[in-house]
């Protein structure tokens, strides 16, 4: 089993910045794959970044390339993820996710441990 725990969300303005965590315990040798989902008021959790154990081209929501960077500490087993220029419509709940496979995967329904997410909030 993998244990995942999501912080560093909180309020912040237009254009401010924010970093998630994301802590796995546990078998975290398993966790070839980790991702950072969101989801807004009334939608399906949306697929936002990335990264592979051994990565240097995550892979990004067309929305976040250039403004969030997702990075992974494998001493640490945690992994994270830089928001800058943050807008309105990033408002959502962040979730870590890993998952099992090796090759990276953009849907919920592939990844098999999740994080308890953390609550982002942009205002304008």
């Amino acid at each position: 089993q993998v244990q995942l725990v999501d912080s560093g969300g909180g309020l912040v303005q237009v254009v401010g910045s924010l970093r998630l965590s994301c802590a796995a315990s546990g078998r975290t040798f398993i966790t070839n794959v980790m991702a950072w989902f969101g989801q807004s008021p009334g939608k399906e959790g949306e697929f936002v970044a990335v990264i592979r154990r051994t990565d240097s081209n995550p892979y990004y929501v067309d929305s976040g390339k250039g403004r969030f960077t997702i990075s992974r500490d494998n001493a640490k087993n945690t992994v994270y993820m830089q928001m800058n220029s943050l807008k309105p419509e990033d408002t959502a709940v962040y979730s870590c996710a890993a998952r099992l496979g090796f090759d990276r995967r953009v849907g919920a329904h592939d990844y098999d441990y999740w994080g308890q997410g953390t609550q982002v909030t942009v205002s304008s």
